[in-house]
């Protein structure tokens, strides 16, 4: 007989990204399991990856070409990220 390991885990839903900060500033763009590519409204394009944790949130990194970073978690309901300025931005996956 064979025997295969059976997954667990599923990796992280793909989707349409958005998010906002507090001055209406938008971030969107699709994402396509653990690869996210998004663009903001000064045409910034901001490539990241979703990782699952053991506690089932989602960390969310990106990076710009400037070497600007976002970063957050996920709990289900929606997606909280900060910036390295401190700036919250907050939004959901479509």
């Amino acid at each position: 007989m064979i025997y295969r390991k059976r997954r667990t885990r599923q990796g992280t839903p793909g989707g349409f990204y958005r998010f906002l900060d507090a001055n209406n500033r938008q971030v969107v763009g699709p994402g396509d399991g653990d690869f996210i590519h998004l663009r903001d409204e000064l045409g910034n394009e901001w490539r990241g990856v979703a990782e699952r944790q053991a506690d089932d949130t989602i960390r969310y990194r990106f990076r710009d070409s400037n070497g600007n970073y976002i970063s957050g978690v996920s709990d289900g309901y929606g997606v909280t990220l900060r910036d390295q300025k401190g700036k919250t931005w907050r939004g959901f996956v479509d």
